[in-house]
């Protein structure tokens, strides 16, 4: 107390002198309308820019949820716009019957949130491991895709964690075909660059240009149709001459891998079930 009391005297002047100005101040922009005006607009101006960087730094943190948002809705337009295509190539519909089949992805699969923890893209085998494990649902064989495309498919599971083989797996091969076509090659990757990989096996007679867009064929247990993949970047023929080799540009960007679903078809037990009756 004693400290304090030495401190107001020895600085006495100074807190006078502060006082005074203030007083001042306060009597100058009070009674004068220029000041006041000055003063007005001075204070509007900064505490818009105030206003703006806080504003600016609350849009920053809710960038997630808008993110998680959009990804949920891209994945649902993908397959409205992929079921719209499937029924319209089979029947002619008007706009009644159209609108009434938007429906139709909702009970043919489940979607399971989840956020990459780790994930690699120079070794020959890359996996990634998410966040979401069998507690919450999650099962091997289930496909993992992101707001741009597929990822991959779940290897194996923990309570709490997965693991995915991604696309950039030797051991990845995804069923995929050229939009507005229904011949079908398979996805492969080659150690190299994670931007790239090959579609196989597509016959010689099938038609394409480059710059198509590859989505998946659905013929798997693991995808639904029409999931997209990328585009056709270059093309040359297989090793055998029968086949071509196209060089598909990846629509995901596995460096920037963060927020993902994974992908349940509905009944694919039963139709695993019943293809193993028959290999047996």
């Amino acid at each position: 107390m004693r400290n304090l009391l030495n401190f107001l005297i020895k600085y006495n002047y100074w807190f006078l002198f502060v006082f005074l100005e203030v007083i001042s101040f306060v009597l100058l922009f009070r009674f004068n309308y220029y000041q006041q005006s000055v003063f007005f607009t001075s204070a509007n101006v900064v505490s818009g820019k105030v206003y703006e960087v806080s504003g600016g730094i609350t849009s920053y943190f809710h960038l997630k949820t808008v993110n998680e948002g959009l990804l949920d809705r891209n994945m649902l337009l993908e397959q409205q716009i992929s079921n719209l295509e499937k029924v319209l190539k089979d029947h002619k519909l008007d706009s009644t019957s159209i609108n009434s089949i938007r429906g139709i992805s909702d009970n043919s699969y489940q979607i399971f949130k989840a956020h990459v923890i780790n994930n690699s893209l120079n070794q020959a085998d890359n996996y990634i491991t998410l966040d979401q494990g069998s507690a919450e649902g999650i099962r091997p064989e289930m496909g993992v895709v992101d707001g741009n495309g597929v990822v991959g498919i779940v290897y194996k599971t923990s309570p709490d964690y997965s693991l995915v083989i991604s696309v950039l797996n030797s051991k990845s091969s995804i069923s995929c075909k050229i939009v507005g076509s229904e011949y079908f090659g398979y996805l492969k990757w080659e150690h190299g660059d994670s931007r790239y990989a090959y579609l196989r096996d597509l016959p010689r007679h099938a038609e394409f240009n480059l710059g198509d867009t590859v989505v998946t064929s659905g013929y798997s247990t693991v995808f639904p149709e029409g999931v997209m993949v990328g585009t056709v970047d270059d093309m040359s023929d297989s090793n055998d001459g029968l086949s071509y080799l196209l060089k598909i540009k990846l629509a995901t960007d596995f460096g920037k891998l963060s927020d993902v679903r994974v992908i349940a078809r509905s009944g694919r037990e039963e139709q695993k079930e019943l293809e193993k009756s028959v290999a047996n």
